[in-house]
C-alpha cells in the first residue's frame, strides 16, 4: 500500500508528463487530466484509490471554476449580447437537452436519469472553444459573437442544474416540493445577496486594499470565495452556487482583474485535480467492451448537437455558412458536462455501464473538437454552395479598395496600431489597404472613407485580392505569432522581394520572424523601453540634441534598416564627411566570386570594420546574418561600413 507522499508525488509526476506532452501536440489539457485519472486510478492502474478526501479536495476544483465564471459575469454585456443569449442560447440548451431526455428514455432511462443526463450533455467546451477563437482571431466575428452568446447562457444554466440534480434523487412523490424549496432558498440567497453584498463587497475590499498587502488580499478572497460557499450549503445549496455569487460580487468592482490573476493558479490546479478525479471513474475495460455503443453515442451526440446548434442559428437569421461554423464549435461535450455527470454518478441517477458509455463519448468528443474547427471552413466551403459566393463578394469588396492603388501599403490589422500606422501613411501621401476581421469597425471606417475591408489577411486570396503584386510593403500591424507567420509564408510565396514589417510581443518571437522572412520586426519591450528613457534624459535636463542623438543610436543598434544608408551621385554636404559617414554597399556573388562556398564567419569581415546588414538570397532577405550561414553564387551580400572597409570587405568577398 502506498504512503499518501508517493500517491501524491505519483499524481504530480503523471500529470506534469501527461500535460507537458498534450501542450507539445496542442490537445486541450482536460484530456491530460481525464487521461491520468483513468490511467492511475481504480479500475486501470489501481494505483491511486477513490477516497473521501480526493473527492473533497476535487470539490474545490468546481467551486474555483464557478468563482471564475462569476468573475466573467458582467450585467452590461449580458444585456448587450441578451438576444443571443437568452434568445440562441435558451433555446440551444432546452431543444438539446429535451431531444437527448426523450432519446434515453426511449433507451429505458428513468426520466430523472434522462434529465439529468440532457442536461449534462447540452454543455460545449468554454475553455477549448474560447481559446481557439481567440487563436484563431475569430472572437469578432458574426460565428464567433453566437458561439460565445451560447456559452454564456450553458455557464448560467449550470446554476439551477447543480440545485436540480441533487433533487431528482429523491423520492418521486416529494420531488415538487424539494424542488420548491430548493427554488425558494436560491431566491433568498440570491436577493439577499445581491441587494446588500454589492455596496458591502466595494466597502471591504476597499479596506483591505488600502492596507497594501498582497498576502492579505490573496487571504481575503480565499475567504470570500469559501466563505460564500459554504453560506449557500448550510442552505442546502451547493459550494459551485456561493461561488459563482461571490465571483459575480467581485465582477462588478475596481478589484476584478487582480483577483482574476490572483485566483488563477488555484484554480487551474485545483480543477486539474477534479478532472482527474473524473478520469478515475473512467473504465477503460469497461468502455472497450462496449466500443460500439460508445462509438454511436458519440456520433449521435456530434450529429445532434450539430443539427440543433446550426438549425436555430440559421432560425435567429445567420446564413447558412456562419450557421454551420456554429454548430461545428458546439457540438463536443464540456467541461461542465463532466461537472455535472458527476453529480448523476454521486446521485446514482443512472446505470455504472450507460455512465460508462457517455463519459467515453464525451472524452472523445473534446478530443476531436481541435479537429473539428481546425477543418470548419473546408467543411462550409464544401457543405454550402453560398459560402462561395460570399467568399467572392468579400474579395471582390477588398478587391475595389485596393483596385486603385499601386505602390501601395497593405496594412493587416486596423486596430489602434494599423489606425496610427494609416495616419502615418497619409501624411506622407502613401496610399495604402487595411485588411481586418472586425465587422463593426470595418463597417465604421469604410463609412468614413478609409480604405480599410473586410478580410482575413492570413488567407492567400486575401493578400491577392489587396493588391501584394503590386505593393511596395506589407505591414502586420497585430502581434499574433500564428498570424504574422503566416502572413510571410504567403508574402515569400506570392512576391518573395517584397518587405513585410511585423510587430513581435515576445522577444523570443523576433529571431523566428527574422528568419521567416520579415524585412524588419519591431519589438514591442524595445520601442517602449528606448521611449521610457528618452522621456526620463530629457526631464532630467539632457540637453534635446543629446537625447534624439541617443534615441537614434539606440534604434540603429537595434534596427537593421536604420544602419547606414546607400549613398548615390547627389549625396553631398552631410555635416559628416564621406570618410567618416557609414554606408550600405550591395555586392553580387557571381559563381567565381572567392567566397562562394565559404561560411561567414571564415571571412572575417569584422577585421577590416565591415559588417553585413543582410543577405539576399533568391529574392528573400534575411536579416539576421549567422558565422556559419554558408554564402551561395547568385546570394547579394549588403555591408555596412565607413567607404574604406566596405571596399576592403568587397574585395575580401570577391578574391577570397
Amino acid at each position: 500500500m502506498a504512503t499518501p507522499l508517493q500517491l501524491v508525488l505519483l499524481l504530480l509526476a503523471s500529470a506534469v508528463l501527461v500535460i507537458a506532452l498534450f501542450r507539445a501536440l496542442n490537445l486541450p489539457p482536460i484530456l491530460g487530466y481525464l487521461l491520468v485519472g483513468a490511467v492511475i486510478g481504480p479500475h486501470a492502474g489501481k494505483l491511486l484509490p477513490e477516497s473521501a478526501g480526493t473527492r473533497h479536495l476535487a470539490e474545490f476544483g468546481v467551486v474555483f471554476l464557478m468563482f471564475t465564471i462569476g468573475l466573467e459575469f458582467s450585467l452590461p454585456r449580458l444585456m448587450s449580447m441578451k438576444r443571443i443569449v437568452f434568445g440562441l442560447g435558451l433555446a440551444q440548451v432546452l431543444v438539446t437537452s429535451a431531444a437527448i431526455l426523450l432519446c434515453a428514455w426511449l433507451l429505458g432511462l428513468s426520466w430523472q436519469g434522462a434529465l439529468a443526463l440532457g442536461g449534462a450533455l447540452a454543455m460545449s467546451s468554454t475553455a477549448v472553444a474560447s481559446k481557439l477563437l481567440v487563436e484563431r482571431m475569430e472572437l469578432d466575428s458574426a460565428h464567433g459573437s453566437q458561439i460565445m452568446g451560447v456559452l454564456l447562457f450553458q455557464d448560467l444554466a449550470v446554476v439551477p442544474l447543480l440545485i436540480l440534480l441533487p433533487a431528482l434523487a429523491g423520492a418521486p412523490d416529494s420531488l415538487g416540493g424539494t424542488l420548491l424549496v430548493a427554488a425558494l432558498k436560491a431566491t433568498a440567497v440570491l436577493a439577499v445577496v445581491l441587494f446588500f453584498g454589492q455596496r458591502l463587497m466595494r466597502a471591504w475590499f476597499t479596506i483591505v486594499a488600502r492596507r497594501k498587502s498582497a498576502e492579505l488580499f490573496m487571504l481575503n478572497v480565499l475567504l470570500i470565495t469559501l466563505g460564500l460557499s459554504y453560506l449557500t450549503e448550510l442552505a442546502g445549496l451547493s459550494l459551485a452556487l456561493g461561488a459563482f455569487l461571490a465571483g459575480m460580487l467581485i465582477s462588478e468592482t475596481e478589484y476584478r482583474f487582480e483577483v482574476e490573476q490572483d485566483i488563477k493558479p488555484f484554480r487551474d490546479v485545483l480543477l486539474g485535480l477534479f478532472f482527474i478525479t473524473v478520469g478515475m471513474f473512467l473504465d477503460p475495460g469497461l468502455i472497450a467492451a462496449h466500443f460500439l455503443a460508445v462509438f454511436g453515442v458519440l456520433l449521435f451526440l456530434l450529429a445532434l448537437k450539430l443539427t440543433i446548434a446550426a438549425g436555430l442559428a440559421r432560425l435567429f437569421g445567420a446564413p447558412p455558412g456562419e450557421a454551420l461554423r456554429t454548430g461545428l464549435w458546439l457540438c463536443a461535450g464540456g467541461e461542465f458536462g463532466f461537472v455535472l455527470l458527476e453529480l448523476v454518478i454521486d446521485q446514482r441517477l443512472v446505470g455504472s455501464a450507460q455512465t460508462q458509455v457517455v463519459l467515453g463519448a464525451l472524452v472523445l468528443s473534446l478530443l476531436l473538437l481541435p479537429l473539428l474547427i481546425h477543418f470548419s471552413d473546408r467543411i462550409v466551403m464544401r457543405l454550402v454552395a453560398s459560402e462561395w459566393l460570399m467568399r467572392s463578394i468579400a474579395l471582390t469588396q477588398i478587391a475595389a479598395r485596393s483596385i486603385g492603388s499601386d505602390k501601395h501599403a497593405i496594412l493587416c490589422g486596423y486596430g489602434k496600431t494599423g489606425q496610427h500606422l494609416a495616419r502615418f501613411l497619409e501624411e506622407e501621401g502613401v496610399s495604402y489597404v487595411a485588411l481586418d476581421l472586425d465587422p463593426e469597425r470595418v463597417r465604421e471606417a469604410a463609412a468614413a472613407g478609409e480604405a480599410v475591408a473586410y478580410g482575413d489577411a492570413s488567407r492567400r486570396e486575401s493578400l491577392v485580392a489587396a493588391g501584394i503584386h503590386r505593393a511596395d510593403v506589407v505591414v502586420v500591424t497585430s502581434n499574433d505569432p500564428q498570424l504574422v507567420l503566416r502572413v510571410l509564408h504567403h508574402a515569400r510565396e506570392l512576391r518573395p522581394g517584397l518587405p513585410v514589417v511585423v510587430r513581435a510581443a515576445e522577444d523570443a518571437d523576433v529571431e523566428r520572424f527574422a528568419a521567416a522572412g520579415a524585412a524588419e520586426v519591431v519589438p514591442e519591450a524595445l520601442e517602449s523601453s528606448v521611449m521610457l528613457a528618452t522621456h526620463a534624459l530629457a526631464l532630467l535636463g539632457v540637453p534635446m540634441y543629446r537625447v534624439i542623438k541617443r534615441l537614434r543610436e539606440m534604434r540603429e543598434h537595434r534596427y537593421v534598416l536604420l544602419r547606414g544608408f546607400f549613398h548615390g551621385a547627389t549625396d553631398s554636404g552631410d555635416h559628416l564627411s564621406d570618410a567618416e559617414q557609414p554606408r550600405l554597399h550591395s555586392v553580387v556573388l557571381t559563381a567565381g566570386a572567392g567566397a562562394v562556398g565559404s561560411k561567414l564567419g571564415e571571412l572575417a569581415l569584422e577585421e577590416v570594420g565591415a559588417t553585413v546588414s543582410a543577405i539576399r538570397r533568391r529574392g528573400i532577405r534575411r536579416v539576421e546574418c549567422a558565422p556559419e550561414t554558408c554564402l551561395e553564387a547568385g546570394d547579394v551580400i549588403i555591408l555596412l561600413g565607413v567607404p574604406s572597409a566596405v571596399a576592403a570587405a568587397e574585395e575580401r568577398l570577391l578574391r577570397g
